[in-house]
């Protein structure tokens, strides 16, 4: 009989104890990266409701289950996105902030102003890239080409209507516009707009013939007929419109992608942040957070903190000798 009592006591410890180690092991999984379950801030450089603020907003709501602490989503729009950069810069440590991001701030904004306020490569380490974007080659709906190659043409016999509307001077897509017209031999007016909102109004209304804007934001209209896209950027057709080619296949010699990505300030421990990496690579995983990404028109990416490090001096090393090359001041 005692034994028996032993050997149930014996079973049971070894019970509790294996309960115990999950227990721990799972506490150990969610234990808090910043101390006291401080919140962490991602900092958006435009107002709710655009693609980089839903990108965050989608990222937040996940990573905060597996950083055991809230994450905050915190627009600070102005100067172009130029602000949010600057403030997490020198966001205290005691306050952690984490930038999302795209080209127009962390490429364009730091080679066409004299003082952008912060260095891309000295002030920040990137965590990890979350989405990549295409940009598309529109027409307004009255203007008489179907194919890229009509329209090459057509701005050829018609030079002055050759305005391209872009979503804002000095976006990549004000870029891509005047690559696009070296390529065509034909020189570029780009007429830049406060958004895509009234660039799309425009191009569909006639007032502009030409639109060169996210992918995202034309695909509905194209779908609709009041406007037709001739062509994408990227180095393949994009999921969204395969039955659109890219500018590679149609013989244009231009591949052209943004996208939106994580960065920590140069104050944030090494440590901590290769650890953000590796949750918001877990996080990209998630079937649940592609579907959303998707329902969203966005095109999510796994990357790691090298990775990403990888392409950004890539990036850089394509963009800005067009850049340059525009001669483009603010």
């Amino acid at each position: 009989m005692q034994r028996r009592t032993l050997g149930k006591w014996a079973i049971g410890a070894v019970l509790a104890a294996g309960l115990l180690g999950t227990a721990l092991a799972q506490a150990q999984a969610v234990a808090p990266l910043f101390p006291g379950k401080t919140p962490l801030r991602i900092v958006v450089g435009y107002p709710p409701g655009g693609a980089t603020d839903r990108v965050a907003r989608i990222v937040a709501d996940k990573l905060q289950s597996k950083l055991g602490s809230p994450v905050i989503v915190e627009n600070k729009p102005g100067a172009g996105g130029r602000l949010s950069a600057q403030y997490v810069k020198n966001a205290p440590a005691a306050q952690p902030a984490i930038l999302l991001a795209n080209p127009a701030v962390m490429v364009v904004a730091p080679l066409v102003f004299s003082d952008s306020g912060y260095d891309p490569e000295k002030d920040f380490r990137p965590i990890s890239e979350v989405n990549r974007y295409d940009f598309g080659l529109a027409v307004a709906s009255a203007v008489p080409v179907k194919e890229l190659s009509h329209l090459f043409a057509w701005l050829k016999a018609n030079p002055e209507r050759a305005n391209f509307g872009v979503p804002a001077t000095g976006s990549l897509p004000h870029f891509f516009a005047l690559m696009l017209g070296e390529s065509a031999k034909v020189p570029v007016e780009v007429v830049g707009y406060k958004g895509s909102a009234p660039l799309l109004t425009d191009l569909m209304g006639g007032q502009v013939p030409i639109a060169v804007d996210t992918l995202d934001t034309q695909i509905s209209q194209h779908e609709a007929g009041k406007l037709r896209i001739l062509a994408v950027s990227g180095d393949k057709r994009s999921p969204m419109a395969p039955e659109i080619p890219t500018l590679k296949e149609l013989g244009v010699n231009l591949v052209g992608t943004g996208w939106n990505t994580l960065f920590a300030p140069q104050s944030m421990a090494p440590a901590t942040v290769q650890r953000l990496s590796e949750l918001v690579q877990e996080v990209m995983k998630e079937a649940d957070t592609q579907q959303k990404f998707a329902a969203s028109k966005l095109d999510p990416v796994v990357s790691s903190a090298q990775e990403t490090d990888r392409m950004l001096k890539a990036y850089r090393a394509q963009w800005a000798p067009a850049v340059k090359r525009s001669g483009f001041k603010p």
